[in-house]
């Protein structure tokens, strides 16, 4: 079938809400279809340039922030903290790896959660699931949980507003080489940790200490004072991402104006499915998250449907399979190496690890490094470049994951437990991570 715009509605449809009020749905839509892009298509270009250079292991993708963006947690703070953060996650890579960093945030635009089971029981009662912000609410009410399309304006609010922000961080001072001693969070306790980092930026400060005497200055060269910080999200709601859909004047292209990049889930990856139909006529780059359940089979199926003309920096297959199971991926890479398409492999070391202590869903540290470890060598002994990291993390002091050098135990899961899905990296524990990697980045 043609692709246009619309052409996923005759394709099956998974994780998609129903709406009661199908008047209001088809209201809320046409409204979205007239509102101004949220990126442009030559930022997304711009994104698919840098992605093409993690193939060939010039770069390095760095994606990742909230499991699901909240709207009662939407402030600046929040924003700037998850800037910062990415900020030091990327200073650590690059300084310690070498290579340039892309990074890609899970941010504006990350609201629709897939579940496991389309409803949720609590003491004897039974409601829809929770879908994420952009669909229903967190509160456990039967009024909460039905399927609301004005909940879409305020995604599209939210990330404008988000979007505006981060731009203006970019260039407005905070991404400045200069001040990389003021990018601390404020709240790093091991020294461990803090020392590494303060010693880090002692050696950046001598290098831009040293580019000044040369004459290149943060104000004569953007390049030391701007940090550019892509969005992206899981392309779940259909309906959402469509209506944000533009024709590109320049190149006649169709691009998501939702998201720079888009991804597609393990759930919803079924190669005649809709959510693969729609992706394949956009022209974004474009992530599939990849489970042990997939074989090398299945991933270039995926490719030839989504990037035909393999264009590097086009396809991105971020691998989840968990600490037990990321063994599997050494005979998937084996078939892969011998077909030798522009693809950038990333590790999403979060998805497959998750398990449930006291009541809480959690993350072990230890865990989430094997995988990470584990994918990187398997890449190496396979001739596949490892090109990035995809995690699920917070700006915030959340006890969300255990472990890690910060020592988060179990009784420590109640203190800060503030997801409202899965849990995430806090700041600690995220740097503790690049630190780790800037070590593999180096062998």
């Amino acid at each position: 079938m043609q692709w246009n715009i619309d052409s996923y509605k005759n394709y099956k449809a998974l994780q998609q809400p129903i709406y009661e009020d199908e008047n209001k749905f088809n209201e809320i839509v046409n409204e979205l279809k007239t509102y101004p892009p949220l990126i442009f298509a030559m930022e997304a270009r711009e994104l698919k340039n840098e992605l093409a250079k993690a193939c060939t292991g010039e770069a390095f993708l760095l994606q990742g922030g909230d499991c699901a963006e909240s709207f009662d947690e939407f402030n600046a703070n929040n924003i700037r903290d998850m800037f910062k953060l990415f900020l030091q996650m990327a200073l650590i890579l690059q300084f310690g790896g070498s290579k340039k960093v892309v990074k890609v945030a899970r941010m504006a635009g990350q609201f629709a959660k897939p579940r496991s089971s389309d409803y949720e029981e609590k003491n004897g009662i039974k409601l829809p699931s929770y879908r994420g912000d952009i669909i229903n609410s967190y509160e456990f009410s039967e009024s909460a949980r039905k399927a609301d399309p004005i909940r879409m304006l305020k995604a599209y609010t939210q990330s404008s507003s988000t979007l505006n922000l981060l731009r203006a961080f970019s260039v407005g001072g905070l991404a400045d080489l200069k001040q990389v001693h003021k990018w601390n969070l404020g709240f790093v306790r091991r020294p461990d940790i803090d020392n590494r980092y303060a010693d880090l930026t002692a050696r950046v400060t001598q290098a831009i200490d040293f580019l000044e005497c040369c004459g290149i200055t943060s104000e004569n060269d953007a390049r030391l004072k701007e940090s550019k910080i892509y969005t992206s999200h899981e392309a779940l709601l259909l309906p959402y991402e469509a209506a944000l859909t533009r024709v590109d004047s320049l190149s006649g292209d169709y691009y998501d104006c939702s998201a720079h990049m888009l991804w597609i889930g393990e759930r919803t990856r079924g190669l005649d499915d809709a959510h693969v139909h729609f992706l394949s006529g956009v022209k974004n780059p474009i992530g599939v998250k990849i489970s042990s359940n997939a074989n090398a089979s299945d991933i270039l199926a995926l490719a030839d449907k989504l990037n035909p003309q393999d264009e590097a920096g086009r396809l991105n297959i971020i691998i989840r399979m968990g600490a037990e199971k990321i063994s599997n991926l050494d005979k998937i890479f084996k078939e892969l190496a011998k077909e030798n398409r522009k693809i950038v492999y990333s590790i999403d070391p979060m998805h497959g690890n998750t398990q449930s202590v006291n009541g809480y869903k959690t993350r072990k540290f230890d865990d989430i490094l094997d995988e990470v470890k584990n994918f990187w060598h398997i890449a190496r002994a396979n001739n596949i470049i490892p090109g990035g990291v995809h995690f699920e993390m917070t700006g915030q002091n959340v006890t969300e994951c255990l472990g890690g050098s910060v020592g988060v135990s179990e009784s420590d899961l109640a203190r800060r437990y503030e997801t409202q899905c899965d849990p995430r990296l806090n700041a600690d524990q995220a740097l503790e991570l690049a630190f780790l990697i800037a070590e593999l980045m180096k062998q």
